[in-house]
């Protein structure tokens, strides 16, 4: 069995979900991670047997030659790390959002591909476990012909004055949020879904005045299939279930032959049209984060990388994620519908 070597850059809220994955993965080693205090990292090296740290990336880029880096730092790092890891042949997994602005974004893309390594966004929704369900069965034709996508998304820790504070309390100054920073996760999932989004018509609220960006968002998504989606979400207001951080919300995709259901708690039901609702067995497991979708996101960039497989999550198909992206933003200013316009990718 080939062994891949990794290293870590960051040790931010989200990172000991991405280290804890990969010390499951049988096939792969952290040999060490890099941060600016060092007092942070260690619980983290501890837990998942990480063995060195530095406090200059690049010195550990260039000391351990490790076949790939997992990048789990703040958008405005990412251009000037996966340069550099680019430049040395470093196979590379970036956390989203990729980049603060979709120019910033697009250089990323087109550096690592002349540099020819490989590289696959951290794009983790689609790999939770009921979506990649729901694909299984809309490919199976259980519903029918798919006609709309309906995701309902409340999670209540963005209210009151000390709102994201005990998260990740960078959110308050995020100029652009909701969509920015968990809208993103949708488009994609939508995208794998249901095909290529042709049209937007967005609008977006700050409810929280304590915040810089949006914190509301409803936006209609055309798709080239002739598909609908709708995105209905809110950080402000509460869920009535007891886990938001789950599936992240609930979800309606319905068919000419029925419906599919995705309820709080991980729950598939089908509902076949003049039948009853019947529920959908099959695995989901409330481990790591969102149903364990951090490891089977890793688990498919190793497989890849081992295999030549290309990934879901490549930078072209996170540049046409990011271009709907753009399109909500110039809808909700505009407020009118807006076609999707694609780049080269």
């Amino acid at each position: 069995m080939k062994e891949l070597k990794g290293v870590g850059i960051g040790s931010g809220y989200f990172s000991p979900f991405q280290y804890e994955a990969w010390k499951r993965i049988p096939e792969t080693t952290i040999t060490a991670m890099s941060n600016r205090n060092k007092q942070r990292a260690e619980p983290i090296m501890k837990e998942y047997g990480i063995r060195r740290h530095y406090i200059d990336w690049k010195e550990m880029l260039e000391k351990e030659k490790p076949d790939f880096v997992d990048i789990i730092t703040p958008p405005e790092t990412h251009l000037e790390m996966c340069k550099f890891a680019a430049d040395r042949g470093i196979d590379i997994i970036c956390q989203k959002p990729l980049a603060p602005k979709m120019e910033k974004a697009i250089a990323i893309v087109d550096y690592v591909q002349k540099k020819n390594v490989r590289f696959m966004v951290h794009e983790n929704w689609r790999f939770q476990p009921w979506h990649r369900e729901i694909k299984k069965l809309l490919n199976e034709g259980t519903i029918g012909k798919l006609h709309t996508l309906n995701f309902r998304k409340r999670m209540g820790d963005g209210w009151g004055e000390d709102a994201y504070l005990n998260r990740q309390p960078y959110f308050r100054d995020y100029p652009r949020l909701i969509v920015y920073e968990n809208g993103i996760h949708f488009i994609d999932t939508f995208r794998f879904l249901a095909g290529e989004i042709r049209t937007v018509y967005a609008k977006l609220r700050k409810m929280n005045p304590v915040i810089a960006g949006e914190d509301w968002a409803m936006i209609m998504f055309e798709f080239e299939k002739d598909i609908i989606g709708f995105w209905d979400a809110s950080r402000f207001n509460e869920p009535n279930y007891p886990s938001p951080r789950y599936t992240f919300g609930e979800f309606l995709v319905e068919g000419y032959e029925g419906s599919i259901r995705l309820y709080g708690d991980g729950r598939l039901t089908i509902h076949k049209l003049g039948k009853k609702e019947k529920e959908h067995d099959y695995q989901h497991q409330n481990i790591n984060f969102a149903g364990d979708c951090v490891y089977v996101t890793q688990r498919h960039f190793i497989d890849c990388l081992l295999n030549g497989d290309e990934f879901e999550t490549n930078g072209p198909d996170y540049l046409r994620s990011l271009n709907v992206q753009e399109a909500v933003y110039q809808s909700a200013a505009s407020k009118l519908p807006v076609n999707v316009k694609f780049n080269k990718y």
